[in-house]
């Protein structure tokens, strides 16, 4: 259970430094992750580019 805790934990640590990124970072982040849609870290930081109306 513990390591369970953990990893919850780190993933939503992940998901608050996307959300905390300037926008031009933000999409830094996504250019970065444009050819691998599918990951993690694109869902993330599409996710947050449409909360904030933003778009590559």
């Amino acid at each position: 259970m513990a390591e369970a805790e953990r990893a919850a934990a780190r993933l939503s640590d992940i998901e608050a430094a996307v959300v905390a990124l300037g926008d031009e970072d933000l999409l830094d982040l996504a250019d970065i992750f444009a050819n691998a849609p599918g990951t993690p870290l694109a869902g993330m930081a599409a996710t947050e580019m449409r909360r904030r109306k933003l778009s590559l």
